[in-house]
């Protein structure tokens, strides 16, 4: 059994870097942000459950924690049967922890955000799709998986839900313009679709932070900064330009520092929310907590009309 030291807090903040950890199935080099990494183990006995989708395993239970077991070769169509020298990747996100099972752990590489690239839709699959980049590792090329986008199939109570909007009752509808950056196309349109179901209808969304921040710098200055961007949401893992990379960025830069700005990730840790304070987030929150999200939204632009 080996743990995994999480290195994503050991990057200076805002450095727009990277860790990400190498495994191969079937020959094939795929990749995982460290900062999900929790530790890595041999497996072990998995206990079935009934009606579990196709690629789920079972759970285990190591430590007194109940784990998800996911089988990513089954999930990613290899078709290869389960191997004695198969590893267990133990990750945490989303206030989840999810063992995926493969076929082996080659080390890890930092490495910049602009070193990974979008992935076209011949290569992700299209707006369904698994590869939420492509990263240049030394001569390798490594995909980059969306296990958000992966958890959110095989368990889709746990991703965002409409539901939590619903539960708010009627909205007064909201012409705040609001930029949201967030690179996977699921959760970018769940994310939009709850933000329009609450009332914010003004949405500009950007699939990477370097977007957001190249648009933010061609705004023109003799309009009023808050009747063009009232308000900025960011996910922390994006190719390009991360969502530190850009806090640090957006609240460093005295025209556009007044903006609020929130990390929405689910990367969100007590190491985390140090990070992100350092940085100037004014409020940081983990997904699938969009009912949360929808409240601080409301407090900040209400401050900010006070103000």
């Amino acid at each position: 059994m080996a743990e995994v030291h999480n290195g994503g807090i050991l990057l200076e903040s805002g450095t727009n870097e990277i860790e990400i950890m190498e495994f191969t199935i079937d020959g094939n080099l795929y990749g995982i942000n460290v900062a999900k990494v929790r530790e890595i183990i041999m497996p072990t006995p998995v206990k079935m459950m009934p009606h579990a989708h196709p690629a789920v395993e079972g759970i285990i239970k190591p430590r007194d924690i109940v784990i998800t077991v996911v089988d990513l070769p089954e999930y990613l169509g290899a078709g290869s049967p389960k191997g004695e020298k198969d590893l267990f990747i133990i990750t945490n996100f989303n206030k989840m922890f999810i063992a995926f099972r493969v076929h082996t752990v080659v080390g890890i590489n930092r490495i910049s955000w602009m070193d990974i690239h979008k992935p076209d839709k011949t290569v992700s699959g299209g707006s369904e799709g698994v590869a939420t980049g492509i990263a240049q590792c030394g001569k390798d090329l490594v995909t980059i998986l969306d296990f958000e986008r992966i958890v959110a199939e095989i368990a889709p109570e746990t991703t965002i839900q409409m539901d939590e909007i619903d539960q708010m009752g009627p909205r007064t509808r909201s012409d705040e313009p609001i930029w949201i950056a967030e690179d996977s196309i699921l959760l970018s349109k769940m994310i939009e679709d709850c933000l329009r179901k609450a009332g914010y209808v003004n949405l500009r969304m950007f699939p990477n932070g370097r977007e957001l921040w190249e648009a933010l710098n061609a705004l023109p200055e003799e309009h009023s900064l808050f009747s063009q961007v009232a308000l900025i949401i960011t996910d922390i893992e994006m190719p390009q330009m991360d969502g530190h990379r850009l806090t640090k960025l957006v609240k460093s830069t005295p025209r556009f520092a007044p903006v609020p700005l929130i990390i929405f990730s689910s990367l969100i840790s007590e190491e985390m929310r140090i990070k992100g304070r350092q940085l100037g987030a004014d409020e940081q929150m983990s997904k699938p907590e969009i009912g949360h999200l929808v409240d601080v939204m409301d407090h900040l632009l209400r401050d900010l009309k006070v103000g």
